[in-house]
């Protein structure tokens, strides 16, 4: 309102919790009612993981999969039907490079990005018939912001206790800038990451054995680095 022409009924804030799928109708309908219209829908809510399988409740990975995956998709379930009826729109999804790599620390994020992946890429091949709806996955890799303080442990209760350094992650505001370029020219995948992360990626594309070796020499160390308490966060 500071820096723009907008005024206060060009914006409406609702809060919302992907895990209470019941909310997600009334939510879009809301949204409906004020604005007329939705054109674009950025799926950005999830948390992510830093614990061993091994030592890992059943229910971290239940409740992983049910915020990040299925609070997703129930909600761009309600967004979609009102875009099939205008045979518009824009669906973008922060997925993660997660999404197309997997890593040691974080088997139940890499599953529940590997699972929007997979849905989100078969979704667009379900509506080949509205072709100005656009279904675009963004995948990030290690950005600056709080996702560390948040990430599901070991077990519901628990919190991190040392978030580490940050500094070496990408900006908010470019990994922003990059999505918005992203979304405006319709990119069905971008990977907005620097390297060396972004050269990870394209060994996993390219080069699977290749990038399997590397990531587990970088794997091992990792987890002796977490086991003995050392902050080593990829993401």
């Amino acid at each position: 309102l500071e820096i723009s022409n907008l005024s206060e009924k060009d914006i409406l804030v609702l809060r919302l919790d992907l895990t209470d799928r019941s909310s997600h109708e009334p939510a879009t309908n809301s949204v409906l009612k004020h604005f007329g219209k939705i054109d674009v829908l950025v799926n950005n809510g999830g948390r992510s993981q830093r614990s061993l399988f091994v030592d890992t409740n059943l229910d971290v990975y239940s409740a992983i999969m049910e915020l990040n995956y299925l609070g997703t998709i129930s909600l761009t379930k309600h967004v979609l039907n009102h875009m099939i009826q205008r045979k518009k729109g824009k669906i973008v999804t922060i997925s993660s490079v997660m999404g197309i790599m997997g890593a040691p620390l974080a088997s139940g994020y890499c599953a529940s990005k590997h699972a929007l992946q997979g849905f989100f890429n078969s979704l667009r091949t379900e509506l080949t018939d509205y072709p100005e709806i656009s279904i675009i996955n963004i995948c990030p890799g290690p950005v600056q912001s709080k996702i560390i303080q948040n990430v599901f442990t070991e077990n519901l209760a628990k919190s991190i206790e040392n978030s580490g350094d940050q500094s070496h992650k990408m900006p908010t505001d470019r990994c922003v800038r990059l999505t918005l370029v992203s979304t405006a020219n319709d990119l069905k995948e971008a990977w907005i990451s620097d390297h060396p992360y972004l050269a990870v990626c394209y060994l996993w594309q390219y080069a699977p054995t290749w990038a399997w070796w590397l990531m587990n020499r970088m794997g091992k160390r990792r987890i002796q680095n977490f086991k003995s308490g050392v902050v080593s966060f990829l993401l």
